[in-house]
């Protein structure tokens, strides 16, 4: 199988709203076609407007599972009014707040992905509470506080399964970035402590995980 997208995928993901650069996205794809050989489906958290969807779905759609994506799609803290990496076009004129999930849409139709993605519209923290099946691939990339991150890890790392794989985005080691990568890198820092996952790639900011043991 595969383990690079083909041309009119990566085309999708670079022309995708977003922030993950090129060779993380190339690092999250060969991570997600690894895990999806396990005959589970893969899940993302942190939708915004599709750009590592498009990646982790293409992953899907070659081993025959289903992506599924969780985002409540107003935003998380640092995509607000005044902070760097809002959007204005992300915003729903008619209630004033961010709303990118036509924006995914969008993208996914584009990338001609539709069919292999639920899209779980809702907080990460709910919809983790009800599901119930397990998980080849759980892929974080959601709030930056440690509130958020911390419940990130918590709902959905108990539901990767044995040599399931745990992708976490945003890891930065350095303290100066306190705000948009120290609470990935605790959760990444717990996840080894844990004896549950040990570590198989790190790429820029991404790091990715096997689970090889229990618990979180």
């Amino acid at each position: 199988m595969a383990t690079a997208p083909q041309p009119e995928i990566l085309t999708a993901f670079e022309a995708a709203k977003g922030f993950m650069p090129v060779d993380e996205g190339l690092a999250l794809y060969a991570a997600a076609v690894e895990a999806g050989a396990l005959g589970l489906p893969l899940l993302e958290v942190g939708t915004y407007c599709g750009r590592s969807t498009v990646l982790v779905a293409d992953a899907a759609r070659a081993a025959g599972v289903t992506a599924l994506t969780v985002d409540h799609h107003r935003g998380s803290e640092e995509q607000q009014p005044g902070w760097d990496y809002h959007d204005p076009e992300t915003v729903d004129p008619e209630v004033g707040l961010m709303d990118t999930l036509p924006t995914f849409r969008r993208t996914l139709f584009k990338a001609g992905l539709e069919e292999h993605v639920i899209a779980l519209v809702g907080r990460s923290p709910q919809v983790a509470a009800v599901w119930g099946g397990p998980l080849g691939f759980v892929f974080i990339d959601g709030g930056h506080t440690d509130e958020h991150a911390t419940a990130d890890y918590e709902g959905w790392a108990p539901h990767i399964a044995d040599g399931g794989l745990l992708a976490i985005h945003d890891v930065f080691p350095d303290p100066k970035d306190e705000f948009t990568g120290q609470a990935p890198y605790r959760i990444y820092l717990r996840a080894l402590a844990s004896g549950a996952f040990t570590e198989t790639t790190a790429t820029g900011s991404l790091r990715v995980l096997r689970r090889t043991g229990a618990g979180i």
